[in-house]
């Protein structure tokens, strides 16, 4: 139980920039008829001075997809304009906290480089920057709400609010609460607080909702009238609690209050959030304060139209960590869900992004696919192979962890454990950056660089019927891949190889008119050039890569070196000269 008969000493200092200053002051909160203070104008453009803005989560759960793209909505306004981005937790709700979540949300934002300038762990002018430390302010400015008469307390116990709800929802009317206390004098009211009586504090919202631009939808509201029905003799009102029979605010009342007290100047949420921003605006012209600029963004949706959930693994952000995908790349991967721009490309890292920042949301929906995740990752593997630094080391300790698990204890093996096996795994990762993805799937995709080469799905170990049918032209193909043992180890390079490459497709494209089936005279094997070597290096890459996706056959033959490709290109030739089961 909680009192609010004794007045706080301190006042609250309210903030006006330097536009407004001169046009609007504050009337006081003793009268009911107030003049709306004056709005900020609204425009898709960025504005010419430093905005404000804060990401308020609560550790009701984890970072996910969808917070995270509000953070960075936010984030990049203010960094766009040269102004503060803060941190503020809603840790209200201490029946659905989670242990250990505030803690997540401030790792995932860090490793998704979006530092804080005010907040939990680095402070600011304007903290506490939890509101569970802040609920003195709160009961303060309920109080003055109830002065006021914005607000009244409320007596209803649990029970008659739920035989209430049961009532109206038979009589097919709105659940929403009938003002049984609202018109008590406020000498009772008073007196029953003051004996201890449980309550709650009550937001008396008017006739008319009060209308507002959004960044997103423009106008909205069209002075909406406050839901008070008759219809079977049974008014309803829309009155908001705003402080919590345990003293403790709700949503609506802190999160006004803590955006006015730190001079947010504009508030970028989901749409999910906009039925409740004239709530919030009531709030705002009760105290006479002028409201912040809303944008509400479209949810983000599975391919089904589902939204998605906050709980769900999948989007959790650690997971994107936790899989390798790199923190630029799933941000500039977030910033493009419900954003538009006109660049030309959409590989956006974080420089370019703040400098090309606009307030120019998509309205509606966002469904989130991430084929367009892949393909950053891939971009951005590129840039950190070719750049070689810090970045590019992590990726290499990714897979060279995932590759040692793989080869620990094998005695098949045939490329070396006596190699420098991080510049190898590097030179690997040099070689395909621009299809990695993450690290298992890059290992996978590329696994006979480390792995024996019959563990990789070789087509030679299909059936003797398949072989057969083969043999011939397989047979010629594979005699003339010998001719790669004439390179010697000093001219085992990229270069050499793909001109002696060349020289066999030559050669094969004159063997055609000796390949001949038992029962035709027609001539076999390729027509032209071409053909030749699209049929060559199909062996080869089946010889030599088990028949792979990977790089050019030429690099992948340079980088495995001279003795693990002439002893694949052996084998290979073994299982189309030899009988069945001999060539193992």
């Amino acid at each position: 139980m909680f009192s609010l008969l004794s007045r706080p000493t301190g006042k609250s200092k309210g903030w006006i920039c330097s536009t407004c200053r001169g046009l609007s002051t504050a009337p006081p909160l003793g009268s009911q008829q107030q003049s709306v203070p004056i709005r900020r104008s609204v425009s898709r453009r960025l504005p010419d001075y430093p905005t404000r803005t804060r990401f308020a989560p609560s550790p009701t759960g984890y970072l996910h997809l969808g917070s995270l793209r509000t953070a960075l909505f936010n984030y990049l306004l203010a960094k766009a304009t040269g102004g503060q981005f803060l941190l503020r937790i809603e840790d209200t709700d201490k029946k659905r906290t989670v242990a250990g979540a505030e803690d997540r949300i401030c790792r995932d934002l860090e490793w998704a480089g979006l530092h804080w300038d005010e907040g939990p762990e680095v402070g600011g002018p304007y903290g506490p920057y939890r509101q569970s430390d802040r609920t003195a302010l709160y009961r303060e400015h309920a109080h003055k709400l109830l002065d006021s008469g914005h607000a009244y307390r409320c007596f209803c116990t649990s029970d008659r609010l739920d035989k209430l709800a049961k009532q109206r929802s038979q009589l097919g009317l709105p659940t929403d609460y009938d003002r049984t206390c609202e018109g008590l004098p406020e000498a009772e009211s008073q007196d029953r607080a003051f004996r201890g009586e449980t309550y709650v504090i009550r937001l008396k919202v008017p006739d008319i909702y009060p209308k507002y631009d959004d960044l997103v939808y423009g106008s909205i509201g069209r002075h909406k009238q406050n839901a008070i029905l008759f219809k079977h003799g049974e008014p309803a009102y829309e009155d908001p609690i705003l402080i919590k029979s345990d003293g403790s605010p709700t949503y609506h009342l802190a999160n006004v209050v803590d955006d006015h007290h730190m001079e947010i100047t504009h508030v970028i949420r989901a749409v999910e959030w906009m039925p409740s921003t004239p709530k919030h605006l009531i709030i705002y012209d009760a105290f006479g304060w002028q409201p912040p600029v809303f944008a509400h963004v479209g949810l983000l949706q599975d391919e089904n139209g589902q939204k998605l959930s906050k709980r769900n693994l999948d989007i959790d952000i650690q997971s994107f960590e936790k899989d390798g995908i790199f923190p630029e790349a799933l941000v500039n991967y977030v910033s493009l869900l419900g954003w538009s721009h006109s660049l030309g490309t959409d590989l956006l890292p974080s420089k370019p992004l703040i400098e090309n920042f606009d307030l120019k949301f998509t309205k509606g929906n966002t469904v989130v696919s991430f084929g367009k995740l892949n393909y950053l990752q891939k971009r951005y593997a590129k840039i950190y192979a070719e750049e070689g630094g810090a970045k590019f080391q992590e990726m290499i300790d990714r897979v060279l962890a995932i590759v040692e698990e793989a080869r620990r204890g094998r005695t098949d093996l045939d490329v070396a454990d006596d190699l420098d096996f991080r510049e190898y795994v590097a030179a690997v990762l040099r070689l395909d950056a621009k299809q990695y993805t993450s690290p298992e799937a890059f290992v996978s995709r590329n696994r006979f660089f480390f792995l024996p080469l019959w563990e990789t799905g070789s087509r030679f170990a299909q059936s003797e019927q398949t072989r057969d049918h083969n043999k011939q032209e397989d047979g010629a193909i594979a005699s003339a891949a010998r001719k790669f043992a004439d390179i010697p180890p000093s001219r085992w390079t990229t270069t050499s190889l793909r001109e002696k490459t060349i020289a066999i497709v030559d050669e094969i494209c004159k063997m055609r008119y000796t390949w001949n089936c038992a029962d035709s005279e027609e001539p076999k094997g390729p027509r032209d050039s071409r053909e030749a070597n699209k049929v060559f290096n199909h062996w080869l890459r089946q010889a030599i890569m088990g028949g792979l996706p990977g790089p050019s056959m030429p690099d992948t033959m340079a980088l495995l070196g001279r003795d693990v490709t002439l002893s694949r290109l052996h084998r290979g030739a073994r299982f189309v000269t030899e009988p069945a089961g001999m060539a193992h």
